[in-house]
């Protein structure tokens, strides 16, 4: 058998790459390890580039639309949910809202837009092994709903802080419990853009 390749960089053509440098910048907390040439590539772990940006004429640029084929996202993961919860405040604080939250049962995610569009999926794993996300997977909830609910944020911060246990904040049953929110898939497909 083969050796199995690892995932190590996504590269992104804009036209603005200043503002899509700094966003990444700031929701990843990266830094820039080379600019110049059209080309600006940037890391925030021990790997030399995880992220570049390919700079491309503005008047070549066309919008990102909804439906389009291609790559839909890319997205990165967080330790506990303290850890993700913490990046969405310091983001809010910064002015970067998630488009939408969703518990996918398997994951806990919210999904950010950078400045071209792009959707960039902050998450944290709900199970402690790969083993167990899969079986869950494969179980007749996710069968049920691939995607999961929306949930607020703010309400699962205020839940946190008043002591629910993160094993329940982390489930699908408890993004339910709250108020009715729009079919996150609109937000992702675009179908509310």
């Amino acid at each position: 058998m083969g050796a199995t390749p690892k995932l190590v960089h996504v590269v992104l053509q804009t036209a603005q790459p200043e503002a899509v440098r700094d966003w990444y910048c700031t929701v990843l907390k990266a830094h820039v390890v080379y600019g110049g040439h059209g080309l600006t590539f940037l890391t925030f772990d021990d790997e030399h580039h995880r992220i570049a940006l390919l700079e491309i004429p503005a008047e070549l640029a066309r919008p990102k639309q909804p439906g389009a084929v291609g790559m839909h996202h890319t997205a990165f993961t967080f330790e506990t949910l303290d850890d993700l919860l913490e990046r969405h405040q310091e983001l809010a604080a910064a002015g970067i809202e998630p488009a939408v939250p969703i518990q996918h049962g398997v994951t806990t995610s919210l999904y950010y837009r950078d400045p071209d569009g792009n959707f960039v999926e902050m998450q944290v794993d709900n199970f402690a092994t790969a083993d167990e996300a899969t079986a869950y997977m494969r179980g007749p909830e996710y069968d049920g709903d691939p995607v999961g609910p929306a949930f607020d944020v703010e309400r699962m911060i205020a839940a946190h802080r008043d002591g629910v246990p993160e094993s329940e904040l982390k489930t699908r049953a408890w993004a339910l419990s709250g108020p009715a929110l729009p079919d996150p898939m609109r937000v992702l497909t675009g179908a509310d853009a």
